[in-house]
């Protein structure tokens, strides 16, 4: 058996090495190797579709046209999201779109302005 620690955030002992990173296979998490053994916090990093980091207040765009559950309106590409604000959770992006109203998004489907 392998002397891997556990997954900090869902703690699977599936956790495998990736070069430099331990990499999660249930939840998709990635850390350093040297975090693991530090006993720290981490503060958690948002990226959009490109890689570029987010943050509190930044200007996104939308990359692909979403469909809003629940109703027939549709998010297009291109749309414009302005002062987004990054949160916990699977859709981690929280933010007011016009014309439609206050929404979540993934970072995924944005990319920096």
């Amino acid at each position: 058996m392998s002397d891997l620690p556990p997954c900090p955030q869902c703690n699977s002992p599936y956790a495998y090495e990736d070069r430099d990173l331990l990499v999660c296979p249930e939840c998709g998490n990635e850390w350093s190797a040297n975090a693991s053994q530090e006993s720290g916090e981490e503060e958690k990093v948002i990226k959009d579709s490109n890689g570029n980091v987010l943050s509190d207040g930044d200007t996104v765009t939308v990359i692909k046209d979403l469909k809003i559950k629940g109703s027939s309106s549709v998010v297009k590409v291109g749309t414009k999201v302005k002062n987004i604000r990054l949160v916990d959770g699977d859709h981690d992006i929280d933010c007011k779109i016009d014309g439609i109203g206050a929404m979540k998004l993934k970072s995924e489907f944005v990319k920096k302005v």
